[in-house]
């Protein structure tokens, strides 16, 4: 699906004429700049001051793929579906896996730091960014990093830039190192009466013979989201823990046994094997979770991994529906259709708020109706990092002219 052209946006067709446009900008009228890509992630935070969109999509070519050194560079604007169809072509991916791939482009992932649910597995875009290309609000053109995956010392600016939302610099080129397709995917689907059951389960592997690429626990209400979603008849009646394994086929076979022989002990009531076109569904439909549409409130909430089964098992009680990428402590939620209001939406976040904190975690909005953003944590509860961010913010980008971080305040700008 193509999202449709702003008139009023700015559309470079080269990184040249981008860099010649915000150099003007700066010596000229100012303006602050907002860069987008496929615009999947523009409703995160609490809204921002009237700003110049500067559309990337255009800058998508492939600058360099030299796949027996399984590094490829291009340019921001390509899109994620897009970059993976070039390297199955050459049987290897980039293990990242982002929702709305059709739409959303790698500069917009990257300045999100957008992943799911094989995270455990793989890692993130600071995992994967060995180069990166970027305009400061001046227009000056900097480089980080290189095109081999073993590069000079120095300050990591790729690390700085992955999640920084547009803030620090507009990027333009990224380098990103790559891994094999594995021969095929399969996943265990265990159903089970209580949440204590699953805390012992996620217990046992700590010290797994097997090496999941995904751990995803998900209470009852999740459960039957993502399997009516996925369109595959699969218990759901309590906690689900569906664990994804990748590699050749025997070695997925092996895996399998391993974990039902580990797992099944420990209280298993139902359990599900998915192959082939089944596992590549369920992966799509919890990889598309955060994005559900029809809901009216979609959150996130970081938390120590051990504190997912406690956060899952309140929110249950709740009625909200929550995915949890079990072996990292990220949990993504939906608030049932029936919260209509501001007030109902407050009553029932407060307790897994609240729950967040205790873990020394945190809770933010992703989506939520435009007119409860201003009494909603919409950026998460003040943390001690926010005004180093602040101080990066103003170091980087001393005018104020690139897209703020949602916590940090609007007017930085110099007069």
């Amino acid at each position: 699906m193509t999202t449709p052209r702003v008139a009023d946006d700015f559309v470079p067709a080269t990184a040249a004429e981008l860099q010649r446009f915000v150099a003007e900008n700066a010596a000229g009228s100012r303006e602050r700049l907002c860069p987008v890509g496929g615009r999947t992630a523009l409703h995160y935070g609490t809204g921002h001051p009237p700003c110049k969109r500067v559309d990337l999509r255009d800058l998508s070519k492939v600058i360099d793929y030299p796949a027996r050194d399984m590094t490829v560079t291009v340019e921001a604007g390509i899109r994620i579906a897009a970059l993976q169809k070039l390297l199955a072509t050459e049987r290897q991916q980039l293990p990242i896996d982002i929702a709305q791939s059709e739409r959303a482009t790698l500069g917009g992932a990257l300045a999100t730091n957008t992943n799911g649910p094989r995270r455990f597995g793989a890692g993130t875009f600071r995992d994967y960014v060995i180069g990166i290309t970027a305009l400061t609000g001046d227009g000056t053109l900097f480089h980080g990093g290189g095109r081999v995956v073993k590069n000079v010392a120095g300050y990591d600016v790729c690390k700085l830039l992955v999640g920084s939302r547009g803030a620090l610099a507009i990027v333009t080129q990224v380098t990103l190192k790559l891994r094999p397709l594995p021969e095929t995917m399969a996943w265990w689907w265990f159903a089970f009466d209580t949440f204590p059951e699953v805390e012992n389960v996620l217990e046992r592997l700590l010290t797994s013979a097997t090496r999941p690429s995904a751990i995803e626990l998900l209470n009852p209400s999740a459960a039957k989201m993502i399997g009516t979603a996925a369109r595959l008849t699969l218990p759901s009646n309590g906690p689900v823990l569906a664990i994804a394994v990748e590699g050749t086929a025997r070695e997925v076979d092996w895996q399998l046994e391993a974990l039902r022989k580990e797992i099944v002990p420990f209280g298993v009531q139902q359990l599900e094997v998915l192959r082939d076109v089944a596992a590549t569904s369920l992966l799509d439909t919890l990889t598309e979770f955060p994005v559900c549409a029809d809901d009216p409130l979609t959150f996130q909430a970081n938390l120590r991994p051990s504190q997912c089964v406690a956060f899952a098992e309140e929110a249950a009680r709740l009625g909200v529906a929550v995915q949890c990428h079990a072996g990292n402590g990220l949990v993504i939620g939906q608030l049932p259709e029936e919260t209509a209001t501001l007030a109902q939406a407050t009553a029932l976040l407060n307790p897994l708020r609240q729950q967040a904190q205790a873990a020394e975690g945190n809770l933010q909005i992703l989506h939520c109706d435009e007119e409860w953003k201003a009494g909603l944590p919409m950026c998460g509860d003040a943390e001690p990092a926010w005004p180093l961010m602040d101080r990066v913010k103003r170091q980087l980008d001393p005018q104020g002219l690139l897209n703020p971080f949602p916590f940090v305040t609007h007017d930085r700008r110099e007069p």
